[in-house]
């Protein structure tokens, strides 16, 4: 950089960080409030990114900041290794009363540190070794969940997995106008095909699943599919494990992505939107399970920290007071709106949703090519209008849509309308 002064917050980051630390956008941010992030420069976003799905209620809810700068001023860590707390029983006892009252709770710090802690469970109260996962799943980058994360090859390229006993079966994609049931056929023979040729049911533990699909693609599976799933678990008995870190705390339109279809899990994984930010996941059990999980088979230090629990409190509250309704009302005008403004582009392939999970997928309209280059080119041209969204999905085809909970019709007319124009210009560019 020749002896420039480096100025903005991307130019310092080269210098100190790898690039592994790279980043979607080169923006640097230093205000972010309800559904908009500001840069260094003044200038204002719409963040339809939430920080991956983070900020479910808004970037510094000052109901979260209240609960948390209050606990901030009692206690900030004190060890949950070693006391009790109010904040740690007391979101405790929230999840375990708004997911039937028959479960028990385990805090940790990520969303992988989740997943990885329900296989722990799962291994270790059925005394199996095998666990199936399935292709274009996320679930993690840490050498466990690593070895269940089935998106991108990259993930894995010169690491050998913690986990070395995993099986992938297909994941229901429904094509646009096909039977989604034959989607769902597809799978359940992919997973009979894993039992007859390469692992007896008797020798799996688990089989973790994503409700809804993140990283690859958006994917929402038909309802059967989960119920099929529930079938097959319960007649080997195989634990299922539902990874709820994008999809739960209200992204669905429900607190979780299980009572959106109707199926409950023996296992479930949180992170991410628990605690509106601040570092936090769980793991959500079955009673018996967890009763037969002893002291020492698993652990950690920043578990629970009395600040996250606190902030985690504030945002069921916020999330049973309305937020959760919003997201299913907004979620069905989000989707109406796209269908409506993007209408005339043929490459776009498929518009769906499910709560504010919303995703656009592209395609080429004659040979039905992934059109990568044409989504980087409209995420910039987004970004230019003052809009953040991500890409997700095989080839990076797929733009989602993960704007806060508390977001309203206005903020979505106005996020539709730079996409749109997006949209257009991109396509105008390679025609």
């Amino acid at each position: 950089m020749g002896g420039r002064k480096l100025t903005t917050l991307y130019e310092r980051a080269l210098r100190v960080f790898p690039p592994v630390a790279s980043r979607a956008t080169k923006l640097g941010i230093v205000r972010a409030e309800g559904c908009w992030v500001y840069d260094e420069n003044g200038k204002a976003y719409l963040d339809f990114a939430s920080g991956v799905a983070v900020t479910n209620t808004g970037h510094n809810h000052p109901a979260v900041v209240q609960r948390a700068a209050e606990q901030m001023r009692r206690m900030i860590h004190v060890g949950h290794n070693v006391f009790y707390y109010e904040p740690y029983v007391q979101l405790a006892e929230r999840l375990v009363e708004v997911t039937g009252g028959d479960t028990k709770v385990y805090f940790s710090n990520s969303g992988a540190e989740a997943n990885e802690g329900a296989v722990k469970l799962a291994q270790y109260v059925t005394g199996r070794p095998e666990v199936i996962a399935f292709a274009h799943s996320f679930h993690g980058r840490t050498l466990g969940s690593l070895a269940l994360t089935g998106s991108n090859a990259a993930y894995r390229r010169m690491y050998e997995t913690a986990l070395r006993r995993v099986y992938f079966a297909r994941y229901p994609k429904p094509a646009p106008g096909e039977d989604p049931e034959e989607a769902v056929r597809a799978s359940l023979e992919s997973i009979n095909d894993l039992f007859e040729l390469q692992v007896s049911p008797d020798r799996v533990a688990a089989i973790i699943v994503e409700p809804v699909q993140g990283e690859g693609g958006y994917v929402i599976p038909p309802r059967s599919f989960l119920e099929k799933l529930r079938g097959i678990c319960n007649e080997h008995g195989i634990l299922l494990i539902f990874d709820e870190v994008q999809t739960g705390f209200g992204r669905t339109g429900h607190l979780f992505a299980y009572q959106t279809f109707g199926v409950k899990p023996d296992i479930l994984t949180l992170g991410k939107a628990i605690a509106s930010g601040f570092p936090l996941s769980a793991v959500i059990a079955r009673q018996d399970l967890m009763d037969r999980w002893p002291a020492g088979a698993h652990g950690g230090t920043f578990g629970g920290n009395p600040v996250s629990c606190a902030a985690g409190l504030a945002t069921l509250d916020l999330l049973e007071g309305g937020l959760i309704d919003n997201a299913r009302a907004m979620g069905n005008y989000l989707v109406a709106q796209l269908r409506e403004s993007l209408a005339e582009f043929q490459e776009v392939y498929d518009v769906r949703g499910v709560g504010l999970m919303v995703a656009v997928e592209f395609r080429d309209p004659g040979s039905g090519a992934e059109l990568s280059d044409m989504v980087k080119e409209i995420l910039a041209r987004c970004e230019q209008g003052g809009l953040i969204l991500l890409s997700c999905g095989p080839g990076k085809t797929v733009v989602r849509f993960m704007p806060p909970l508390i977001v309203d019709k206005k903020d979505i007319d106005q996020a539709v309308q730079v996409f749109r124009d997006s949209v257009a210009a991109a396509v105008r560019s390679v025609n």
